[in-house]
């Protein structure tokens, strides 16, 4: 395989980060989604669409994109199986540095938002698809009082209960989406309002 600067590219610039997402969408993304009808690519470009049809800023249809990379490496580092473990801080760890804060943030907090919202919404655990009811087990329930305390005290807690929401509504079987591909242009712009994209010569 070629190095980065081989390819002529800027190690951490855009096109490498960008070239690693789509490979991992490609050929992880193909899986099942934790017992959900659509797969995980599937459902990342769900909630990225959903994010884009309600006029989210560029950011927020990133973050609901990639909030769930972490599965494909979270995987690879647990070994095999589709895992549940720590897949937003593994997420967040491919993300952090090239993305905005907004972006890792709300990767590193959907799963954190999900608990909030089951300890703070009458309504919203019963809403929650059985595997969804299944994984909050594993992530530790709904949150206490001081938790919630906690998590709402954060910087862009709102931001990761909105992907949180569209993450709910991305597991329909068959729905139309754009590709990764369709998503570049939309990634690109978010990465230089983080300053870290250098211009090609």
């Amino acid at each position: 395989m070629k190095s980065d600067v081989a390819e002529g590219r800027i190690p951490g610039s855009e096109e490498s980060i960008l070239d690693r997402l789509e490979q991992l969408f490609t050929t992880r993304g193909t899986e099942l989604y934790l017992g959900e009808p659509v797969t995980i690519a599937e459902h990342m470009l769900q909630c990225a669409a959903l994010a884009q049809a309600q006029g989210a800023a560029d950011a927020l249809i990133a973050a609901a994109l990639l909030h769930d990379i972490g599965h494909f490496t979270a995987r690879e580092d647990e070994g095999s199986g589709v895992a549940d473990w720590k897949h937003e801080e593994s997420g967040a760890a491919i993300l952090e540095g090239h993305f905005p804060p907004v972006v890792v943030a709300s990767v590193r907090l959907h799963v954190a938002a999900k608990r909030y919202l089951c300890a703070t919404g009458t309504r919203y655990f019963d809403k929650l698809s059985g595997a969804s009811k299944h994984s909050l087990s594993l992530q530790g329930g709904p949150m206490s009082a001081s938790e919630a305390a906690m998590f709402e005290a954060l910087p862009y807690h709102r931001e990761a209960i909105r992907i949180r929401l569209w993450d709910d509504w991305g597991k329909e079987q068959g729905r139309k989406t754009p590709g990764f591909g369709d998503f570049r242009p939309l990634l690109q712009r978010v990465l230089p309002e983080h300053g870290l994209v250098r211009p090609r010569p």
